[in-house]
């Protein structure tokens, strides 16, 4: 079976090399390369890096609809996508007779769209996953092939990216036989269950002092980027790492309670979260001992 594979960044490598393990990927498409970097080095995906180094045609384009012919002619059977970028249409369905899957970072229904992942942790789930379903023109809506569970715990969202990025390659091995079996059966999504979830943006990671667990919760989900913020005496300051403090007792919201070597304690509306490393505008992540040190850090202070 011949396998056409969509993706971009790193998060999409293992799913890929799975499928170079499994069949013959007789091509990729990926976003198309980007300035990167304070000198704007025109740089590859990671994936087509991948695709490259390997002698796997590859396909750049900036509008995959308006590129059908040369989708068509990759002489794809089946194809795999997976954080590919971009919405596809009938027509490019169309051109794989075994269909197209998603490799998707939720567990559908919940959390179709564009920020799975932090989505996931924002909203204190329990579990998360990668869900295999076959792609419709509707957004993440096709029926589903089969899933794969993990716990969110306390992870960052990179570190949920790695996992669930690992889990997405078992994923991938795992539907290709089943599609090569021939007719795969599928489970329609219950649509009236779906929820959706947009691009994060730099605004809204920024920390709001009234509910503690929601505090450490945008924490871990905007790890590593784009980072959860507030300001303290008119500083920026990006949070990298944060716990919840036991009880849930009212406080003023973003008051310093406690600012010593085990962290920054800051009160909210309900509960209060210790900040264990952070990092202030223009400079470097610290240890909650060094950033009170440096900074003369002390109770009665305010973060806003």
């Amino acid at each position: 079976m011949k396998i056409v594979f969509a993706g971009s960044p790193a998060y999409a490598l293992p799913a890929l090399e799975a499928l170079c393990g499994e069949g013959r990927v007789v091509g990729v498409i990926t976003q198309p390369d980007k300035p990167v970097g304070r000198k704007k080095i025109l740089t590859p995906t990671p994936v087509k890096q991948f695709a490259l180094d390997r002698g796997i045609p590859v396909l750049d384009l900036p509008g995959i609809r308006r590129h059908v012919d040369e989708v068509k002619a990759l002489g794809g059977d089946v194809m795999f996508t997976c954080a590919y970028g971009q919405i596809l249409s009938a027509e490019i369905l169309a051109c794989f007779p075994a269909g197209v899957w998603n490799l998707h970072a939720s567990l559908l229904p919940k959390f179709r769209g564009a920020s799975p992942i932090q989505s996931a942790i924002l909203a204190g789930e329990r579990y998360t996953g990668v869900t295999v379903m076959r792609t419709e023109v509707e957004l993440d809506s096709g029926a589903v092939l089969l899933v794969k569970r993990c716990e969110v715990g306390d992870k960052t969202c990179g570190e949920l990216s790695r996992e669930l990025s690992l889990l997405s390659a078992e994923a991938a091995r795992e539907a290709l036989g089943y599609i090569r079996a021939g007719n795969p059966q599928t489970l329609l999504q219950d649509d009236g269950a779906a929820t959706y979830c947009k691009k994060i943006t730099k605004e809204d990671a920024r920390i709001a002092f009234d509910d503690a667990a929601a505090a450490v919760r945008l924490v871990n989900a905007m790890n590593p980027a784009p980072l959860a913020y507030c300001f303290l005496n008119g500083v920026r300051l990006n949070v990298h790492r944060a716990v919840l403090c036991d009880g849930d007792r009212p406080g003023t919201p973003g008051a310093i309670a406690a600012a010593d070597k085990s962290g920054i304690v800051a009160e909210c509306a309900k509960g209060a979260f210790r900040i264990l490393v952070a990092q202030f505008a223009g400079g470097k992540p610290l240890s909650a001992a060094d950033l009170v040190n440096g900074r003369k850090i002390k109770a009665g202070d305010r973060l806003e």
